[in-house]
Parts: C-alpha cells; sequence; structure tokens
C-alpha cells in the first residue's frame, strides 16, 4: 500500500511534467546533458533513478532482516520504489498509447 503523501508528490512531478515553464525546460536541459528535448537521456535517467530507488529498498529490507534498520525506513523506501514503478508504467503506457494513435493515421 502507498503512502498517500508519496503518491501526491509523485502525481505532482509528472504533472510538471506537462507543464511549460522555465523550470521545466531548466530540469530537461540539466538531465538531457545540456541539450533540450533529449528524450531518450532523460528517460534513460529516470529508469536509472527508480533502479537505484529498487536497490535501495532492497539494501533496507536486508538491514531489517538484520535487526540493523527501522521499519518505517523499509516500508517508505519500498513506497517510494512501487510509486516510481507504477508512474514508468503508466508513462510507458501513455507512450504506446500515443504510437498506436499515430500508426492508426491516414496519410
Amino acid at each position: 500500500m502507498a503512502i498517500p503523501g508519496i503518491a501526491a508528490s509523485a502525481y505532482a512531478a509528472t504533472a510538471r511534467l506537462g507543464t511549460p515553464g522555465a523550470e521545466l525546460s531548466k530540469t530537461i536541459g540539466d538531465i538531457a546533458g545540456g541539450k533540450p528535448g533529449d528524450f531518450g537521456a532523460m528517460l534513460r535517467d529516470a529508469v536509472q533513478d527508480i533502479a537505484a530507488a529498487g536497490h535501495k529498498a532492497d539494501a533496507n529490507s536486508h538491514a531489517l532482516a538484520n535487526g540493523k534498520a527501522n521499519i518505517v525506513d523499509v516500508v517508505t523506501a519500498v513506497a517510494e520504489t512501487e510509486t516510481a514503478i507504477a508512474s514508468l508504467v503508466s508513462v510507458r503506457d501513455k507512450v504506446i498509447q500515443a504510437y498506436e494513435e499515430i500508426m492508426r493515421m491516414t496519410i
């Protein structure tokens, strides 16, 4: 079960992706290595961030099994990873839907 605050911040972050503005263009430019519009680099960085969150959740789980971690930290890390993966899957579904719609267009 995802914590509502984590889900709200994840949805707010994805909502900012669709809003044109100075903050967004700066973020995309920074992610893409200074080249605005480099979607591949942005996507690669997002996947790497999600993988890092998964590794953090795994490390916290192992630490909890060894009695060296707090249960709240483990649950928070797992919930953050779960929300990030759900957001990534949602974006993937939208990209596939857009591709299929483009393929149905007549020329």
